[in-house]
């Protein structure tokens, strides 16, 4: 879709059911690859950047079972390769994150440089800062990002600057490898929490997400049970709670999560206008 057109004067009103977190699910799916039992995502979006990664995945050699419109089952003990296809990796920024769940996994990656949205400069020289404190030779080879390691191990990381993808790709890479690994200056966004708390349900021991130092102590391997439900998303209810704003409409926002609203809500407040939780 090149464009949308908006007509608008319309006041916006009724209700709405808000997705799951894109930039959880887009984390949360690969890091499956690290847990050599089927693991059942619920809650996930449909969108383009999920699609893709579920291409990804199968193509790979996991096994997706899709038991409802948002649920997906994914057993990725089939997954033999550390190397994910040229073409599909380029579809999208989130492919990025194939490199620590493979790389975690088989202590060997070969990952497309990412494609996607371009939305300005977003370098992933800190993913690979992070890659190499863990013990992993790193290089940039014929448009891929080749790391190997013969053990990872744990390490401490000074994020350069705050990023999501590298805090991310870090705990990834870090929750089978031996002892611990502190990410210092790590993101704090809720779907950095959401990833951490997913793989503890796998039997990660990770502390800290969502303050800006992480530790991750190393564990022998993930085991899944039950299911695992993708954290709604703040971006698509803010979105919605504007829209009513600017419209002065009236909108009732379902599955989301108050607290991950407090700052577009103080700014509502601020302006005049009213949120009931």
């Amino acid at each position: 879709m090149e464009k949308y057109v908006i007509h608008g004067g319309t006041r916006l009103n009724g209700e709405v059911m808000v997705s799951g977190a894109k930039n959880a699910a887009v984390a949360i799916l690969p890091a499956t690859i690290l847990c050599e039992e089927p693991c059942i995502i619920e809650n996930i979006p449909n969108i383009s950047d999920v699609a893709s990664i579920i291409d990804i995945l199968s193509e790979m050699g996991a096994k997706i079972t899709v038991l409802n419109k948002n649920t997906l089952e994914i057993d990725a003990s089939g997954i033999r390769q550390a190397e994910v296809p040229y073409n599909m990796a380029r579809r999208m920024r989130a492919s990025s994150y194939f490199m620590g769940a493979l790389l975690g996994r088989f202590h060997h990656s070969k990952v497309p440089l990412p494609g996607g949205c371009n939305i300005g400069s977003r370098p992933i020289d800190q993913h690979l800062k992070g890659f190499r404190a863990l013990g992993a030779e790193v290089d940039i080879m014929h448009g891929a990002i080749v790391a190997k390691a013969d053990e990872l191990h744990g390490s401490h990381i000074f994020l350069d600057v705050v990023s999501v993808g590298a805090t991310i790709n870090v705990m990834l890479a870090s929750v089978l490898a031996e002892g611990t690994t502190t990410i210092d200056n790590a993101a704090k966004e809720p779907h950095i929490v959401d990833v951490a708390n997913f793989l503890n349900t796998m039997g990660a021991d990770i502390r800290g997400a969502g303050t800006d130092v992480i530790k991750i102590n190393g564990v022998k391997e993930l085991k899944h049970e039950g299911s695992y439900s993708v954290v709604p998303d703040q971006i698509e209810a803010g979105t919605f709670m504007l829209a009513a704003i600017a419209t002065r409409g009236d909108i009732l926002i379902k599955n989301c999560i108050s607290e991950h609203l407090d700052c577009i809500t103080a700014k509502i407040l601020e302006i005049g206008g009213n949120v009931e939780d």
